[in-house]
C-alpha cells in the first residue's frame, strides 16, 4: 500500500471516529512527515486526496482543517409534530458553511487587523473590489472595481436607490406585480410614488412597459428577471434584450435584482446588465448563497450614479462590515465559494426536480395551474380564485404543512392574483412528494 494512502486512511478513520472534530486544525505537513518518516510531498498528496473527498479543506498560510460532518438528518414526517415549510425563503441552516467561514473570519482578522477596526470607505474594502470584479464576470457582469459598491445586503441598496435623486429628475418607481415583499414595504413605508405592471409565469406585456416608460415619469424599474420572487420563473433572452432596449430608448434605469444568480444551472442565461450596462443597476446578494447574517450585497452602478449613491450610503452606515468583507474576500480567493456554490446549487436543484415531479403527478385539478421551473428554489400555484385560499391554508397548517400567498407582494390598490408560493429551501427532499400529495388532497376538498 502506498504511504499516502496509509496517511489518508488514518486521518479518515480519526475523523469518522470523532477523535478529529469538524473544524479542528490538522497536523502540519512537516509534523506528519516527521511522524510517519515520509516526504512532505507524500503528506501533501494525502491531504490533496482528502480535500477532493471533501473531508478536509485548506486555508493558505493557516493549514488544513477537518470538514464538519453533516448533522444527523432531522427526523420529520408529514402529519407529526414536525413542520413541512413550503413558505420560507430563508436558506436551509443545514447547508450553512459555519466552520469554513469562521476560519475565513479568523484569517481576515489576522491579515487585515490594521484596517478592520477603523472606518472604511462607502464603496467597500479596496482589496475586495477587484476580486468581485473578476467574480461578477463569471456571470457575464463586466464591471470595473470603480463601478462596484458593497452594501449591507441588497435591501440597503434598494433603500438608497429609491430615496436618492436620479439625473432624469423623475420620481416614480415601477415594480412588477407581484414582487419582493420587502420592496413593497419599503416603497409604502417611505411614501415613495410607485406604480405596477403585471407579471405572470409568461412574463410582462412589453407594449405596456413601453407605454409606462414613455408617459409614466418612471425613475427606475425594479425587476427580478431570474427566479422571480414569488413566482420562481425567469425572463427569456428576448424579453431581457427588449427591456434593455426600452431602457436606453426612454432613458429609464433598470434595477436588476439577481439575488439567486449563483443557483443558475443553465449554460446560457445572461443578465439584463449584459445588454445595457449604461442603464442597468445590477444587484447581487452574497447572503443568499452563504447565510443571511453575512449582510453583504453588491451594486454595480453606471458612473453618473456613483457619487450620489455613495453619498447616501455614507449617511446610512458610513461603511458596510469590514470584517465580513475581508472574510468574503478570503472565502472567494481560496476557492471555497466555488465549492459552496456547486454544493448548494445541486442540493436545491435536486429538491426542485422532486417538487416538479410531484406537481406533475398530483396536480389533477382543473382549478390549479403550476409553473415548472428548472433552477432556483421556488415555483408557484395559480388558483382560479382566491376566496377559498385562507381556509385551504388553515386546514393544511393543522397538518403541519405551511404555505403562503403572494398577497404581500402587491402594491395597495393593485389587484391581487390568487397565487401560492412553493419554496424548497427549508424542505427535506424525501418529504416533498408526500407534502404535495397532501396539498392536492386538500385542494380537491375545497370549493372554488
Amino acid at each position: 500500500m502506498n504511504k499516502y494512502i496509509e496517511l489518508m486512511n488514518e486521518i479518515e478513520m480519526q475523523i469518522a471516529s470523532g477523535s478529529i472534530r469538524g473544524g479542528q486544525r490538522l497536523p502540519s505537513i512537516r509534523e506528519l512527515s516527521a511522524r510517519h518518516q515520509c516526504s512532505s510531498s507524500t503528506v501533501i498528496r494525502a491531504y490533496a486526496e482528502l480535500e477532493k473527498r471533501h473531508l478536509v479543506y485548506t486555508i493558505p498560510q493557516s493549514g488544513y482543517y477537518a470538514v464538519l460532518k453533516k448533522a444527523e438528518s432531522r427526523q420529520q414526517s408529514v402529519g407529526t409534530e414536525a413542520v413541512l415549510d413550503f413558505s420560507s425563503a430563508s436558506p436551509d441552516p443545514e447547508l450553512f458553511p459555519y466552520l469554513d467561514f469562521q476560519h475565513c473570519l479568523n484569517k481576515a482578522i489576522d491579515i487585515y487587523r490594521n484596517r478592520l477596526f477603523v472606518y472604511g470607505t462607502p464603496q467597500g474594502l479596496p482589496s475586495l473590489l477587484p476580486v468581485l470584479s473578476r467574480h461578477l464576470a463569471d456571470t457575464q457582469v463586466f464591471a470595473k472595481p470603480e463601478e462596484i459598491v458593497i452594501t449591507s445586503g441588497v435591501q440597503q441598496a434598494l433603500a438608497i436607490l429609491t430615496a436618492m435623486p436620479f439625473p432624469t429628475n423623475r420620481s416614480t418607481v415601477l415594480v412588477e406585480q407581484p414582487t419582493y415583499h420587502m420592496m413593497i414595504r419599503l416603497l409604502e413605508t417611505m411614501n415613495i410614488q410607485a406604480s405596477g405592471i403585471t407579471r405572470t409565469e409568461n412574463g410582462i406585456d412589453l407594449d405596456e412597459l413601453e407605454k409606462l416608460f414613455r408617459v409614466g415619469d418612471i425613475k427606475l424599474f425594479y425587476t427580478i428577471p431570474r427566479f422571480h420572487n414569488p413566482l420562481g420563473t425567469s425572463y427569456d433572452e428576448n424579453t431581457k434584450k427588449a427591456i434593455a432596449s426600452l431602457a436606453r430608448k426612454y432613458d429609464v434605469y433598470i434595477v436588476e435584482d439577481d439575488y439567486l444568480v449563483d443557483l443558475e444551472t443553465g449554460t446560457k442565461s445572461d443578465p439584463i446588465h449584459a445588454y445595457s450596462s449604461s442603464h442597468v443597476i445590477y444587484l447581487k446578494s452574497y447572503s443568499k448563497i452563504l447565510f443571511p447574517g453575512l449582510r453583504i450585497g453588491v451594486a454595480v452602478l453606471p458612473q453618473e450614479l456613483m457619487d450620489m449613491f455613495c453619498r447616501y450610503k455614507n449617511l446610512s452606515d458610513i461603511d458596510s462590515s469590514m470584517v465580513s468583507q475581508a472574510a468574503l474576500e478570503i472565502y472567494i480567493q481560496n476557492g471555497l465559494f466555488s465549492r459552496r456554490k456547486h454544493k448548494i446549487a445541486n442540493t436545491y436543484h435536486n429538491r426542485l426536480l422532486r417538487l416538479n415531479a410531484a406537481l406533475d403527478q398530483y396536480n389533477n385539478s382543473a382549478y390549479v395551474w403550476h409553473a415548472r421551473v428548472s433552477s432556483g428554489v421556488h415555483t408557484h400555484l395559480r388558483l382560479r380564485e382566491s376566496a377559498a385560499i385562507p381556509d385551504l391554508l388553515n386546514r393544511l397548517s393543522k397538518q403541519k404543512i405551511i404555505l403562503k400567498t403572494s398577497n404581500d407582494g402587491f402594491l395597495t390598490g393593485f389587484t391581487k392574483q390568487p397565487i401560492i408560493k412553493l419554496s424548497v429551501t427549508r424542505t427535506e427532499e424525501a418529504l416533498i412528494e408526500e407534502g404535495i400529495q397532501t396539498i392536492f388532497a386538500e385542494i380537491r376538498k375545497t370549493r372554488f
